[in-house]
């Protein structure tokens, strides 16, 4: 995959970078083996911004934004953030379902070809996270709207900073859609 040429990758992960300002996320290749590879993009988030946005870059340096994502409304309880890409086009959209994230974080995901369903997998972990401050598991399917089946899956391992590996088995699903989706399953979190 180049910097220039977004498709479809399988399989990914996403560690989080601690850091005083900013949240930082590096997107990581998932090896054949499951090791790591190569770094696709350095993902940034400003703390205590008005109006929530992650830009992903290509380089540390942060000289070239990639894609990222941004909400549509500065305060919203079911905000809407579109996914673009480097020149603005929109890629796809995720939102928060907020009714049923009282309970189970849900989120709606739309791209092209593609309306997906994703929340929490586990209930009972999902209603302990709101009262116990532990790093529990957080693991989230996305499932196609018409047909049931995997779109993609977020599931979060344990260690001493945030790392999610990320499946991706509907090739429809456009790599930067998915990236975008999984920092900001964490980002929008709060974790």
């Amino acid at each position: 995959m180049t910097t220039s040429t977004f498709q479809y990758a399988p399989r990914f992960f996403v560690k989080q970078r601690l850091t005083m300002m900013v949240n930082r996320y590096e997107i990581v290749e998932a090896n054949p083996d499951g090791s790591e590879g190569r770094i696709f993009a350095i993902a940034q988030q400003k703390r205590m911004a008005m109006k929530e946005q992650v830009t992903f870059y290509a380089d540390e340096a942060k000289t070239m934004p990639l894609f990222g994502f941004k909400a549509r409304q500065a305060i919203d309880v079911a905000a809407s953030y579109d996914v673009t890409a480097a020149d603005g086009t929109i890629i796809g959209s995720f939102q928060k379902d907020f009714a049923q994230s009282l309970l189970r974080t849900s989120f709606h995901l739309r791209g092209a070809g593609i309306e997906a369903y994703g929340q929490e997998r586990n209930q009972t972990l999902a209603i302990l996270r709101r009262f116990i401050n532990l790093p529990l598991a957080l693991h989230f399917d996305f499932l196609d709207r018409a047909t049931g089946a995997p779109v993609m899956t977020s599931e979060r391992q344990f260690s001493m900073r945030d790392k999610y590996t990320v499946t991706v088995p509907d090739q429809r699903v456009d790599f930067r859609l998915a990236a975008a989706m999984a920092v900001g399953l964490d980002a929008l979190m709060q974790r």
